[in-house]
């Protein structure tokens, strides 16, 4: 006799932080999380990890690198996404995305205290008062049903699975203009939101290449698709867009049918209709049939960001994360709407603060919540809903989340426990994140040090690595001009130096315990998994030429000098070297090459 589902046996599973969701976010949020030393489950109800960047869907990630200028304006996100970014670059020139999908795997089995469960969904919850006591998972691949304790519960599922079932507050559609004063909302609220797309890959096969249209395809004519560009083949279109007129979670399944319907009827235009004759040996290679997503549920926080929020970059003394995307809304119609542009996307003039508390739900006590369906209006979730926008809000929560587990204060206390967010905010600092208006206060041994090097640029002092400043973001587009300070914020030898190197002299010997060294990975470049050529052609994929690719560390120890430290093929921007050791005089970094500019850039130099 079949069982029912509720009276099946579930394994019990104890942990400290439960993370729902394996998009960007999710990922992020239990590597901090682990890596700050707390016991973390990561549940995906996919086979893969990284959502719409996965293998499955394959959108780009994007962020705040459009507003990038070269030091200047050093947008683009560091941190946990940074560290994956470049290691995508550089173990996968071929731009496969199932490699992509390899590295997130990778990222996450190679933390001892993350256990890692794919195929495995939510379904429901157990509640005590208002907190999530365990998460009903199942994985029914292999028959298996979990109950999940945990202290803390995060929410990063996208649809906001896991806070439903909890009954968290969330809200769906667009707030009308009066509700929060926001001049870019419509007059009267409603329950559109922005569609899902379905992307595909093509190449060039270097032959005719036939393509017979499927009879349930839609059909386009050149004048349908006047205002969505549509020359370049090799990579699909954001623009296929449905379903924002709809239910995007209840009528996902009739969403998918109708996107593909329209993919084909684009493809078959392309074709067959004429106007592309160059076309003529192009076919498709892959397409999707997992919608890739923009909006669901929002849950509701203890702040719901708004538009102008984003637009004064409100300093939040509970900062968490950044965003720079653009306030990017569709038309609920989608691609149907032909007589509208397919976005419109302003900049705010600066890129601005993600405070902790729209990440926090405003009535279940346990429950915490990034990605896209953090506590935001419709319009302001139409910039903070970028994937990587989604990955520094999941490290901002959980590198929270550990350190409140840590303190041993419950949710509820720990979010509004001053000293308890700044130490996070610190943390966050340590680990390479960036945070508007925010400088890591530790102590800092080389700042104490007399500071000499082969040559400098004037642009480019060596006394820079030591200004607490971790990139130039005081150019157009960045941060408020009073959250930063001018200045390029690192030491650039001279070009024509042929062996630059930095020196750290202290008066008296001092005990040092370790080294953080943090290089230039131009920041001011776009840097994503990308199978479009525009969007290849805006960055360096491989090794960054601005990092140093190859140096040494020399330390005077009792008056004799010894290499501690010989680093070869390096590609990281954030390098940590735990290396105790007792009466040092001097460090000296000797560069013997970088990964394509002709001089040596360190951006921080820190010793404790």
């Amino acid at each position: 006799m079949k069982l029912d589902q509720e009276n099946r046996k579930r394994t019990v599973l104890n942990t400290q932080l439960f993370v729902a969701g394996g998009g960007l976010a999710g990922v992020a949020a239990a590597i901090a999380a682990a890596r700050n030393g707390v016991s973390v489950i990561l549940c995906q109800d996919r086979s893969v990890l990284g959502g719409n960047a996965s293998s499955e869907i394959r959108m780009h990630v994007s962020g705040s690198s459009p507003r990038g200028k070269e030091l200047q304006t050093e947008a683009r996100e560091s941190g946990i996404i940074e560290e994956i970014m470049l290691e995508c670059a550089v173990r996968n020139p071929q731009r496969s995305a199932s490699m992509l999908d390899l590295i997130l795997y990778e990222t996450c089995r190679d933390e001892p205290l993350l256990t890692l469960m794919l195929n495995t969904a939510v379904v429901g919850v157990r509640k005590e008062g208002n907190r999530i006591a365990a998460a009903y998972v199942n994985r029914e691949s292999t028959e298996d049903y979990f109950e999940i304790e945990a202290a803390i519960f995060a929410d990063c599922t996208g649809d906001g699975r896991l806070g439903f079932e909890a009954g968290a507050s969330f809200t769906t559609g667009r707030e009308a203009a009066g509700d929060y004063g926001e001049s870019a909302a419509v007059g009267q609220n409603d329950a559109y939101r922005l569609g899902s797309s379905l992307l595909f890959t093509a190449r060039d096969e270097g032959r005719p290449m036939p393509f017979v249209k499927p009879f349930w395809a839609r059909t386009f004519s050149e004048d349908d698709l006047r205002f969505r560009g549509h020359h370049s083949w090799e990579y699909g279109y954001w623009w296929i867009e449905f379903g924002g007129m709809m239910d995007t979670i209840k009528d996902n399944e009739t969403i998918r049918d109708e996107l593909l319907a329209i993919l084909m009827g684009v493809w078959d235009h392309i074709k067959n209709s004429g106007n592309h004759p160059e076309s003529l040996n192009w076919a498709l290679d892959w397409f999707g049939f997992l919608p890739g997503k923009r909006e669901s549920r929002r849950f509701i926080g203890k702040h719901v960001l708004t538009q102008n929020d984003l637009e004064q970059a409100i300093d939040f003394e509970d900062v968490i994360a950044y965003g720079g995307w653009s306030m990017d809304t569709h038309p609920p119609g989608g691609i149907d709407a032909k007589e509208e542009k397919p976005c419109n996307q302003p900049y705010t003039p600066y890129m601005y603060g993600i405070p902790l508390r729209s990440l926090i739900s405003e009535n279940i006590a346990n429950l915490m919540f990034a990605g896209r369906n953090m506590s935001a209006t419709h319009i302001a979730f139409s910039s903070t809903r970028v994937m990587a926008t989604c990955a520094v809000a999941g490290e901002g929560l959980g590198t929270f989340a550990a350190a409140a587990l840590k303190s041993g204060k419950p949710l509820e206390d720990a979010w509004c426990d001053k000293p308890l967010v700044e130490e996070a905010q610190q943390q966050l600092l340590r680990q390479g994140a960036y945070l508007p208006g925010r400088l890591l206060a530790d102590r800092n041994r080389a700042a104490e040090a007399r500071i000499t090097a082969s040559s400098e640029q004037e642009i480019g002092r060596a006394a820079q690595v030591v200004d607490r400043h971790t990139r130039t973001v005081s150019g157009p587009l960045g941060v408020r001009p009073d959250l930063t300070a001018p200045g390029t914020h690192r030491w650039m030898s001279d070009p024509s130096d042929p062996a630059p190197w930095l020196e750290l002299r202290w008066e008296e010997p001092i005990d040092i315990h370790g080294i953080t060294i943090v290089l230039d990975t131009g920041l001011h470049r776009y840097l994503t998994l990308s199978h479009q050529k525009a969007h290849q052609n805006k960055m360096v994929w491989g090794h960054q030429p601005e990092t140093i690719k190859q140096f040494r560390v020399l330390a005077e120890i009792n008056g004799e000098v010894r290499e501690i430290v010989h680093v070869r093929d390096n590609y990281k921007r954030q390098l940590k070297f735990d290396i105790p050791m007792n009466r040092v005089s001097c460090l000296r970094i000797e560069v013997t090459g970088t990964n394509g500019i002709n001089h040596a850039r360190i951006v921080e130099i820190r010793v404790e």
